[in-house]
């Protein structure tokens, strides 16, 4: 899943992202409400960490003009402030949940999760997907190959998933890159076939089809 962080604290910031990035999201940072809004109004992400007291335009700004052309993603706010005015204000904007400065990783982390997992798959799909003996679950993050447990990393996992989401289909190497990395990665874009080798390894080869030219698809064996 890909999540905007909006902070002009830059090293708040880069530790969240740091953090996250670990949990197995992509990442991307600005650190103004012009930018942020820019960014947010894209719709590539499935979750926006908005500052409050932001430079150019401030949270509840972004927030309402989001809201207001229909843009749905959740949007979890943080600020300096405290008080039962300033969390009311924030979430009569439209913000999804609200954290108050300092606050512990931890708890943003489960803010994240809740928000996500609230939000669900896209028209209320179960979490559960499976493919032939694979079985993914995307909210427990838990892979299956039938009755045995699959252990990957935080980024076998992300791409994995963006393959189970739309198994059947065509995936390109540029969709993935596009949500398990950020816009930040200047690396070989070649990074995806290792990760879908290493997938392959994993859980069977038969399981995820190179289509030539145009990405990969997962689909089982007929």
């Amino acid at each position: 899943m890909r999540l905007l962080i909006v902070e002009d604290e830059k090293r708040l910031a880069v530790s969240l992202a740091k953090g996250l990035t670990a949990e197995g999201y992509a990442v991307d940072v600005v650190h103004d409400g012009i930018e942020g809004l820019h960014r947010a109004s894209e719709g590539v992400y499935d979750l926006v960490i908005l500052d409050i007291m932001l430079p150019g335009m401030n949270g509840y700004r972004v927030c309402a003009a989001l809201r207001a052309v229909g843009q749905d993603v959740p949007i979890l706010m943080l600020t300096a402030k405290d008080g039962e005015y300033d969390e009311a204000e924030g979430l009569d904007t439209g913000a999804d949940d609200y954290l108050t400065k300092p606050f512990s990783y931890v708890v943003l982390l489960a803010r994240v999760k809740a928000l996500l997992r609230r939000r669900g798959p896209a028209g209320g799909a179960s979490p559960v997907h499976t493919v032939g003996h694979l079985k993914v679950d995307t909210s427990a993050r838990r892979v299956f190959l039938a009755k045995d447990e699959i252990t990957l990393t935080a980024k076998e996992f992300s791409v994995l998933e963006q393959l189970v989401m739309r198994a059947g289909e065509v995936v390109s190497k540029s969709d993935i890159l596009e949500h398990v990395w950020d816009f930040a990665y200047e690396g070989d874009p070649n990074i995806v076939e290792v990760y879908i080798s290493t997938l392959r390894r994993k859980v069977g080869s038969a399981l995820i089809k190179t289509v030539r030219g145009a990405g990969y698809r997962l689909e089982a064996r007929p």
